[in-house]
């Protein structure tokens, strides 16, 4: 498998700030690839660095083999979806797009051709002469996405690019970005803090924390095998049972993740006391205390729901309760 970005021991130093400590990726060709994280995790500084806004402080990058140590961000084989989109305010839709074939020198019927064609890919065809001004959120983010395609990347860029829309429109555009990346067939390097968003678009997910990457999986086993504490917690947060209580329920002393769709309530099990119900629409967070431990369940609604103080019994899946053995 072609490898189109590479970090070897990358490191980005901010004075004595480690925002990027040691990093490897192998990011493939064709991946739609996310880097998820909380704010200050590294990740988009790791973004920057494949395009070329900053250099790293040790370490390589490779993009399609290549070094890309002294090569300029405009000679790079990638280009960046910026979170606020910078669209131009003073120039239409079709100039907004063909502005990277302008810098190029192309002539003017030409790019506003290959712009024409680039807002049709992004079902946007007849919005040339609007303004930014004139469009949606997800228009623009649509106009910004076009304008990073015209040039034909190996590799495309995204940095957050949905944070600033509402929870219908982030969904839908997390489906029409996924279309359009398997219909391109190139590398997307998606940045987010959004669990949702990586989970539901990315064939394999980097977690970040503090600065390195704590685990690389696909979307399944970042959710239901962590390798870590963290990544359990921050992934949906997970039950993260200490290892005391993991040792009582299966005689291997390490931390364990249960997510709380897999408890549920039955006439035996393992005694709690409930301390706190929320109801969430399609589901009741139902908040226990089992063993010492503070335990998160998500009942169904259809479920009979104990009060606050009750005493009930909680099962799961034996298969459901993951063992970090590594964890760090």
């Amino acid at each position: 498998m072609t490898s189109a970005v590479r970090f070897t021991g990358v490191s980005r130093h901010f004075g004595s700030v480690r925002a990027v400590d040691g990093v490897d990726i192998d990011i493939a060709e064709g991946e739609f690839f996310a880097m998820l994280g909380p704010s200050g995790s590294g990740k988009t500084t790791c973004l920057r660095l494949i395009a070329g806004f900053e250099r790293p402080t040790a370490g390589d990058i490779a993009i399609f083999g290549q070094s890309a140590r002294d090569v300029p961000p405009y000679r790079r084989q990638v280009n960046t979806v910026f979170q606020d989109y910078a669209l131009f305010p003073h120039l239409n839709v079709i100039d907004n797009v063909a502005y990277g074939l302008m810098i190029a020198g192309r002539p003017r019927t030409e790019r506003h051709r290959a712009a024409e064609a680039a807002l049709d890919l992004v079902a946007l065809p007849g919005y040339g002469t609007r303004k930014p001004s004139e469009l949606s959120g997800g228009q623009r983010q649509r106009v910004a996405l076009a304008r990073a395609l015209i040039n034909q990347p190996k590799v495309l860029l995204l940095d957050e690019p949905l944070g600033a829309l509402d929870l219908k429109l982030r969904e839908q555009m997390q489906d029409e970005l996924k279309t359009l990346q398997r219909k391109l067939g190139i590398t997307f390097v998606f940045v987010t803090h959004d669990q949702g968003e990586a989970l539901s678009m990315a064939d394999r997910v980097a977690v970040f924390d503090q600065g390195r990457i704590v685990q690389v999986g696909t979307p399944e086993d970042i959710y239901y095998r962590p390798e870590v504490p963290f990544v359990a917690d921050f992934v949906g947060s997970s039950n993260v049972l200490p290892p005391e209580l993991t040792l009582r329920l299966t005689g291997r002393r390490a931390p364990a993740s249960l997510r709380p769709e897999a408890i549920r309530l039955a006439a035996e099990g393992h005694p709690a006391t409930v301390r706190a119900t929320s109801f969430l629409g399609t589901a009741t967070r139902v908040t226990l205390e089992m063993d010492g431990a503070t335990m998160v369940a998500l009942l169904p609604r259809s479920a009979d729901l104990p009060a606050p103080g009750a005493r009930v019994h909680l099962t799961w899946a034996e298969r459901d309760l993951h063992v970090m053995d590594g964890a760090r």
